[in-house]
């Protein structure tokens, strides 16, 4: 009886070993995957595909970029702020400041329009003409810094579509193939539409990252730029409380 039992159990065993096996084999020779929409896809399928990673990419390396960039911006206020107001003068904080920092830039603009306030530039109030001056240098750091969100804007809004277009043109041509084959079981449908769906699928994974990454980047800029507009607003009153020393001082 012991020994009929445990010969029971082991073909049991046998055949849930067995069973396993089989279900391991049809997950990995899934004949429905990615490998096979891009062999059995045409060329509209794969340049579709294809489309895709460009865009992916292209989205990551702007998120990537970006950062790195911001990150410095980051460091470069900090700079600012603990070096270039204990300076003597706007001329030796501007020179003790990083070459490619921004608030370097907009330090020198600044002196630029504190010098070259004459001739037809003189009958502009002294005020004013440094405070457009460096308002242009603060718009030029803040298109700078925007450069690049354009992209990860448009991935994000056109990437589910072209995933849609790459479902509903394999659709189609799945659809064409079952017609002209003339069966309709459910493995002739089921395999060409779940790969079509594959596409869709690949469009929002595309696209939410993009979205993702252009919403943490904008609320990022907003917080270095206003590091920059404070800057901006302090050397303007510095600019202006030197001319004021300067002319009393004549």
């Amino acid at each position: 009886m012991l020994q009929h039992t445990f010969t029971r159990t082991a073909a049991a065993l046998t055949t849930f070993a067995l069973s396993a096996n089989a279900v391991a084999e049809e997950i990995v020779e899934n004949p429905y995957g990615l490998s096979a929409l891009w062999a059995q896809g045409d060329v509209v399928a794969k340049a579709t595909l294809l489309i895709l990673v460009i865009m992916s990419m292209g989205s990551w390396y702007v998120i990537f970029t970006k950062l790195a960039e911001q990150s410095r911006v980051m460091r470069y206020a900090q700079t600012a702020q603990s070096n270039f107001w204990n300076a003597g003068d706007v001329r030796q904080g501007t020179d003790g400041l990083e070459v490619d920092s921004p608030f370097r830039f907009i330090a020198e603009k600044g002196l630029e329009s504190a010098g070259k306030h004459t001739g037809l530039l003189g009958s502009i109030n002294f005020n004013d003409w440094v405070t457009m001056s460096i308002q242009r240098a603060m718009n030029n750091v803040q298109s700078r810094m925007q450069d690049g969100l354009a992209v990860l804007a448009t991935v994000g809004s056109t990437a589910p579509f072209v995933g849609l277009f790459g479902t509903v043109w394999g659709i189609y041509n799945a659809l064409v193939k079952i017609g002209m084959s003339g069966q309709a079981s459910i493995d002739k449908v089921a395999g060409p539409v779940g790969e079509s769906l594959i596409m869709t699928a690949i469009g929002l994974a595309v696209a939410v990252p993009a979205v993702l990454g252009y919403n943490w980047l904008v609320r990022r800029n907003k917080v270095a730029m206003e590091e920059v507009h404070a800057f901006g607003a302090d050397l303007h009153a510095v600019l202006l409380g030197s001319a004021e020393s300067g002319s009393a001082q004549k």
